[in-house]
């Protein structure tokens, strides 16, 4: 029992269901036992967010799910017995209980590399991570040259991670070809994306790899002050990375003279406002030097003039997660992983109408269908598998009959969509592509910074053409010209904001045109999302009359007995569906405006 190590995930999503809760409950039931409190840790993110708290047993590799302060006398009593909760284990597809977080199909095809220490390490304890190898790729570059690091990052094949996707070692090289000085390096953690949290996880539970890429970047292009600017939504994220830069100067990792090596680097941490646009390279260096976040036409590159005008490299969380394994370990073994094009592995978090959610770190090529079948079980309730939404609010929808692609950045371009930072949204039969591209559209229109007439006015035309698309109050030519929106848009904006934002419209017109013709043609939502084009009616043949969406209906618009069918009275019905997704019989069919009813 006294070799043992308790890990109890504490990233946002765990903190959320308790988790904070669940360690003052071991503390105090592992006391009782005379248990050392030092082997009880609180971990970033272990990934599975749907399923925390979790707890993981070391180095039994025993993984507890859903744990609640009320588990905690039976966790510690097991491990006093060298005994298993099975309740509290993981089961599988096939019905058998896990307990190593690799026999987990979630964890299993995983391949960790920047996540390679969240969920393992406190990341408080700069101690914990030293254990893990921090720093080693810092020390390691420290005796290289600029050129030499800058080399290996090139052979490596690292590009960017937040969205781009540019080479990391080439961007390094020509700001390292400058000799204005100062010289910045910033790291991105405005992470902005609707259901994205991967840039937060990473600064939560392993704030040091960071930092540590952050340092060897300054290394090569020569520069001796770095920015981290990270969104104030992420309170956390911000008092961890905090107290990781205080820890790494106490260490001599960051400050003058760095490990007696005569290289000076120092780290401020930025708290972004929360603008959207800011997660643009000029918009975001605006910020830093207290002006508004607004983009900047970019015939010079930030490489030459970025911050205050000076030379500037700016990397994303993930991708400076990278760094120092790459320079530890060597290019040639993170080029050996992924493709040719796209090296090493990407990090997304996997949400939507899926059975498994959370953060996901596969290898660049993996399919999508491997990610949403085998990773993330498919799709719940036996609904069918329609499209998924990779690359954040500006990427695109690949339907159900793509789901072979390889998941690499030059791939998903070439089908219409993009990389991103690496949120994936799946969707089912009960999508409607149409709305989807006009939520994504209002989200964009609403966060442009409204510099750029074509961003600006493009976006609010687009949101008037779906809007009204959804409402039924469109016409045949209104796509058209949502078409020639796109191009304009994609040729004329500022920045990568407005140019990239009809990716959504563009996409869903490529895959699901019928959807927008059965909306503007046939006044129908073929979803039974839309609710000025859909209506609702419980067929008899298959109505229980268990009463459940009668209990659901927010109007109070269903009525009927108990084991009696029930009836929906259209006058009262909203048709917000809740109806449809509460009912276990598929009793509930949904048709147009006037239309016959169609089985749900």
């Amino acid at each position: 029992m006294k070799d043992q190590l308790i890990l109890v995930c504490c990233g946002t999503g765990c903190v959320a269901h308790g988790s904070l809760s669940v360690v003052e409950a071991l503390n105090q039931a592992l006391a009782g036992y005379g248990f050392p409190v030092k082997a009880l840790k609180k971990t970033g993110c272990n990934g599975f967010c749907e399923n925390g708290p979790i707890v993981r047993i070391l180095p039994e590799d025993i993984s507890y799910y859903r744990v609640s302060t009320e588990d905690v006398p039976d966790i510690v009593a097991a491990l006093k017995g060298s005994t298993v909760v099975e309740r509290l284990l993981y089961t599988n597809e096939a019905g058998h209980k896990v307990h190593a977080q690799q026999e987990n199909p979630f964890y299993a095809q995983q391949h960790k590399i920047a996540l390679r220490n969240a969920g393992l390490i406190d990341p408080l304890d700069i101690n914990d991570a030293l254990a893990r190898g921090a720093y080693e790729g810092l020390k390691k570059a420290l005796t290289l040259s600029e050129e030499a690091i800058i080399r290996e990052l090139e052979t490596s094949g690292l590009r960017g991670r937040g969205g781009a996707g540019f080479p990391t070692g080439r961007k390094w090289r020509e700001c390292a070809k400058y000799q204005d000085f100062p010289k910045y390096v910033v790291c991105n953690g405005d992470e902005g994306d609707p259901g994205a949290f991967m840039d937060r996880s990473i600064l939560e539970g392993d704030p040091h790899s960071v930092i540590e890429g952050l340092v060897i970047a300054a290394l090569a292009v020569g520069a001796q002050e770095g920015f981290m600017y990270i969104r104030d939504e992420y309170g956390l994220a911000i008092r961890n990375v905090g107290a990781a830069l205080a820890a790494a100067r106490e260490q001599g990792f960051l400050g003058k003279n760095i490990l007696g090596y005569g290289k000076d680097f120092d780290i401020s941490l930025v708290r972004g406002g929360g603008a959207f646009v800011c997660g643009e390279s000029s918009a975001l260096m605006a910020s830093i030097e207290g002006r508004v976040g607004e983009p900047r036409t970019k015939y010079i590159r930030s490489a030459e003039r970025g911050l205050w005008d000076k030379p500037t490299v700016l990397n994303n969380v993930e991708t400076l997660a990278n760094v120092p394994y790459i320079i530890t370990h060597g290019a040639q073994a993170y080029s050996a992983i992924g493709t040719k094009e796209s090296t090493g592995t990407k990090v997304f978090a996997l949400v939507g109408k899926v059975r498994r959610t959370g953060l996901v770190e596969v290898p660049m090529g993996t399919t999508l269908r491997k990610l949403v079948f085998e990773i993330g079980g498919g799709v719940p309730r036996g609904r069918e598998f329609k499209a998924v939404q990779t690359g954040g609010p500006s990427g695109g929808c690949i339907p159900a009959g793509l789901m072979d692609l390889s998941i690499d950045f030059d791939t998903l371009a070439r089908y219409g969509s993009m990389m991103g930072s690496g949120g994936l949204i799946v969707m089912d039969d009960r999508t409607c592509m149409v709305e989807v591209a006009r939520y994504y559209i209002n989200f964009l229109s609403e966060e442009s910074c409204g510099k750029c007439t074509p961003c600006r006015e493009g976006l609010r035309r687009m949101l008037q053409i779906l809007t009204h698309i959804c409402q039924g109050k469109a016409e045949v030519g209104d796509l058209e010209e949502l078409e020639g929106l796109c191009e304009v848009m994609s040729e004329a904006a500022l920045c990568a904001l407005g140019r990239t934002a009809p990716n959504p419209v563009r996409s869903t017109l490529r895959y699901f045109r019928e959807e927008y013709e059965a909306h503007i043609k046939e006044k129908r939502c073929p979803a039974g999302v839309c609710p000025g084009l859909t209506r609702f009616v419980i067929h008899e043949e298959q109505c229980s009359g268990c009463g459940r969406c009668k209990r659901a209906c927010p109007a109070a618009a269903i009525s009927g007995e108990k084991k009696k069918t029930h009836r929906i009275d259209l006058g009262r019905c909203i048709s917000c569906g809740s109806c449809r997704e509460a009912c276990a019989f598929a009793a509930v069919g949904t048709a147009g405006r006037g239309e016959e009813v169609v089985h749900a």
